[in-house]
């Protein structure tokens, strides 16, 4: 009896164990995935790209129930998205705890925090405002904004360091 109760308590350790490190996503909604050092890439339906720095806490999003990716909802650490530019459809969303990160036909990453949520662009143009509702900003290529709660939102240009820090951390 005590075997068949450590072997029990054995498996629900490994289930509990694994759940915590499984924060990567599967390929599913039509994205195929494949992983290169410390980052994640999915390669989905509509020429999107998603980045995902390693141990980045993310969903994947069919708002439109049409069984293709059209957003992200990330909760910690970086995604770089690079979505290409078509007409009309809904534009693609990254959901973070602090913001909401909109565009179309663009290249750009966000990166989640407990308290902060940093976007910046690489290239197009991104809509970014909070949760919240408050009022939203544009950015544009090298721009990039932090979203803090009751924080007013300020594009700035982002400094080399960065820029780089951050995009070395998605494998760039």
């Amino acid at each position: 009896m005590k075997a068949v109760l450590k072997a029990g308590i054995i498996l629900i350790a490994c289930a509990l164990a694994s759940m915590e490190s499984a924060v990567a996503q599967p390929a599913n909604l039509g994205c195929s995935s494949e992983w290169s050092g410390t980052v994640q890439t999915l390669h989905c339906g509509g020429g999107v790209t998603i980045v995902a720095e390693s141990g980045a806490g993310y969903t994947l999003l069919d708002r439109g129930h049409k069984g293709r990716v059209d957003g992200v909802e990330l909760n910690s650490k970086a995604v770089l998205i690079e979505v290409p530019a078509k007409p009309g459809g809904n534009k693609f969303q990254v959901i973070t705890p602090q913001a909401i990160a909109a565009v179309r036909g663009t290249k750009w990453a966000v990166d989640a925090a407990e308290a902060r949520t940093s976007v910046l662009v690489v290239n197009g143009r991104v809509s970014v405002g909070p949760r919240a509702g408050s009022q939203g900003v544009t950015l544009g290529p090298g721009e990039g904004v932090d979203v803090e709660a009751g924080a007013p939102l300020t594009v700035k240009r982002w400094a080399p360091a960065r820029v780089s820090a951050l995009m070395a951390r998605l494998g760039q």
